[in-house]
């Protein structure tokens, strides 16, 4: 079995109309080129200038959810929401929520990012997503009529353990949506994307954001599509667009079985 896939790289800034109108073009032209399968990038509706102005949530109900709802369905495509800012339950924090629509419009998962990105990168930014934003505590693997599917956002990448759990889940295919810091992505992105998808034998989606945006920042781009052998099977270096590639699924379960390597997990102590 095969699935066309795609990644879309998107530039998105701080309007959400404006942001939502380019997401729907690439993902036409994604659809158009035979993907049944599309994801966009973390905050792909909006790139705001701090992590204090992510606090203001919607629901999953609102704008950018119904707008992923309705352009899964025109399209006829799984779509993978990258993420947005979802509302907390006291109205001081939000969520950082990634969902996963069917063809039909409806919403098959929900995953809220666990891992929050409190960090000074060396010679550039400094992020203090705890400040703002909640932190998921559940693993999310969406069951869809294709192959079970496993959800993480961006700063997830650097916690091997998420990904041994969407694996022990059932997932083959993990979505990995981001916008990773020029600086932190030309070191990093590459190398973790590639990590997860060898060590899990997963199929990894990597959508990204890409260039400048509000309030200075700066993303890394390279958005990626890495088989479970760990080749780059698609990548959109810099500037926003779309890439396909086909997800081999026989190719992928014959890797599994010549070198059984989630079979061979064992227990230790110490």
């Amino acid at each position: 079995m095969i699935i066309n896939c795609a990644i879309i790289q998107m530039n998105s800034g701080g309007r959400r109309n404006e942001n939502l109108r380019r997401a729907g073009e690439l993902v036409g032209q994604a659809a158009a080129a035979g993907a049944e399968l599309v994801a966009l990038p973390e905050n792909f509706a909006l790139m705001r200038k701090s992590d204090r102005e992510a606090q203001i949530g919607e629901t999953e109900g609102g704008p950018i959810a119904t707008w992923a709802q309705k352009t899964a369905a025109a399209e006829g495509i799984y779509l993978l929401a990258g993420s947005f800012s979802e509302a907390g339950p006291l109205g001081d924090k939000s969520y950082n929520t990634s969902i996963l629509v069917d063809p039909a419009g409806k919403i098959l998962a929900s995953y809220r990012k666990i891992h929050l990105f409190d960090v000074a990168v060396p010679g550039g930014e400094t992020h203090r997503e705890s400040e703002w934003i909640l932190p998921g505590r559940e693993a999310v693997t969406a069951e869809t009529p294709l192959v079970p599917m496993g959800l993480s956002i961006c700063y997830d990448l650097r916690f091997p353990e998420l990904y041994r759990r969407l694996a022990g889940q059932g997932a083959r295919i993990v979505f990995a949506p981001s916008a990773f810091t020029e600086r932190s992505g030309r070191a990093h992105w590459e190398i973790l994307v590639r990590a997860r998808a060898i060590e899990n034998q997963v199929f990894m989606i990597a959508p990204a954001q890409a260039g400048g945006h509000p309030g200075g920042r700066r993303t890394y781009g390279h958005s990626l599509i890495v088989d479970p052998w760990g080749e780059i099977l698609a990548e959109i270096p810099e500037g926003e667009g779309v890439a396909l590639a086909e997800l081999d699924l026989e190719r992928q379960e014959e890797l599994r079985k010549t070198m059984p390597c989630l079979e061979h997990q064992r227990g230790f102590s110490g």
